[in-house]
């Protein structure tokens, strides 16, 4: 079995890790990091192009539980809901389209409250 795939986020407030599952999207996000970004906000969501193209995976979704890591493939960037974004219905996070589940951020989403619109993002894989 392989080893889960970690990620560190960064950015000019903070750090979180994430621990990705072995998909298709998070095999050719991997080959692309280190990765710098420029953070955008939507509601209670981060997403940041990544320069990745890949398809929509068949189990994508659109509601999320909050810090789950997903893909969004119509802007090729990664999403990180940690709350309601324009369109949720009450809580939920819910997404601008489905997008590729890819893990969780381990520890406490609410960090991504501290990302700022316009912030340099950097993703890095994490050593084991």
């Amino acid at each position: 079995m392989q080893t889960p795939l970690r990620i560190r986020i960064s950015w000019p407030a903070g750090h979180l890790t994430a621990t990705l599952d072995d998909t298709p999207t998070t095999q050719a996000l991997a080959q692309a990091l280190p990765l710098v970004s420029t953070a955008r906000t939507w509601g209670e969501e981060v997403y940041f192009g990544t320069g990745v193209s890949v398809s929509r995976e068949t189990d994508a979704r659109q509601v999320v539980e909050p810090g789950t890591v997903t893909f969004w493939t119509d802007g090729d960037a990664l999403a990180l809901p940690y709350g309601p974004t324009p369109i949720s219905q009450g809580e939920e996070c819910r997404l601008a389209s489905p997008c590729n589940v890819l893990g969780r951020i381990d520890g406490d989403p609410d960090l991504l409250a501290t990302v700022r619109g316009g912030d340099p993002v950097r993703v890095e894989l994490v050593d084991a």
